[in-house]
């Protein structure tokens, strides 16, 4: 009798899941700490950028506050920051591309009155 439980309760241990979390390899962490620091590098350079400063500046950010908020980003939110800045737009247009946009729209006047 104290045969079989000894060998249900060991079949019942056996059969119960284990959970076990990965354990990154030494090579996957750093590759992560490379590309947070490509990431951080690349972010950095667009926040150097005299209108990107000066946008910030008049917005109450020092320099120095704001590569403190980005270093305290987490390493997904600052690869995902790093991989959209070609989709980052200055906060309005420049004179020259007004001036392009004005000539176009003269441009399509002038094509519309003729056709």
């Amino acid at each position: 009798m104290k045969r079989s439980i000894i060998l249900f309760a060991l079949a019942a241990l056996i059969a119960l899941p284990t959970f076990a979390a990965p354990a990154p390899s030494k090579a996957a962490a750093n590759q992560s700490i490379d590309s947070r620091t490509a990431d951080l590098a690349m972010v950095r350079d667009v926040v150097a950028n005299e209108q990107v400063a000066a946008v910030l500046a008049a917005h109450g950010f020092t320099p120095e506050q704001v590569n403190q908020r980005i270093a305290q980003l987490s390493n997904q939110d600052l690869h995902q920051l790093a991989q959209n800045l070609n989709q980052v737009q200055a906060a309005g247009l420049t004179q020259h591309q007004w001036i392009l946009i004005g000539i176009g729209a003269v441009a399509a006047i002038i094509l519309a009155i003729v056709i």
